[in-house]
């Protein structure tokens, strides 16, 4: 576990960074590391972008209440979603809503658009709800 948290911490820290930080030899360490990427613990690695920075600063949370739970429309509706470049994140939820999106925006009028125009008309939504992201307090926080 001390592998993950140091990875997580810094994921472009070098196999011997990594080793030394959690007292193990080089071998032993990359020997680890590779059974935790053949386990499918570490998926992969990916740059976190200042998505200020990137012209994307308006950020709202869109909740998604579907008309039906079936499996087609279950597959159409996630098909739909990876389409949408500005969806940075999709979770499908137990209970009511059905979905939470994270969406990123270049202002209030774009997230409008989008909103009006590709998040409502995706397939099998009855309705969306949202809100606004004031502040993000915890980003990739290692849960171990």
């Amino acid at each position: 576990m001390e592998i993950l948290s140091s990875l997580q911490k810094d994921g472009r820290a070098t196999m011997t960074e990594v080793a030394s930080h959690v007292g193990l030899s080089l071998s032993a360490c990359h020997r680890r590391f590779r059974d935790l990427e053949t386990e499918g613990v570490i998926r992969g690695f990916r740059a976190d972008l200042d998505l200020d920075l990137l012209g994307l600063p308006f950020e709202a949370l869109v909740f998604v209440t579907m008309k039906s739970g079936d499996q087609r429309s279950v597959a159409d509706f996630e098909a739909g979603v990876t389409e949408i470049s500005n969806i940075v994140q999709a979770q499908r939820l137990f209970g009511e809503p059905d979905y939470q999106l994270y969406v990123a925006a270049q202002s209030k009028q774009h997230f409008q658009e989008l909103y009006d125009r590709e998040l409502s008309s995706l397939p099998g939504v009855r309705r969306l709800t949202s809100t606004l992201i004031m502040k993000t307090v915890v980003t990739h926080h290692a849960p171990i």
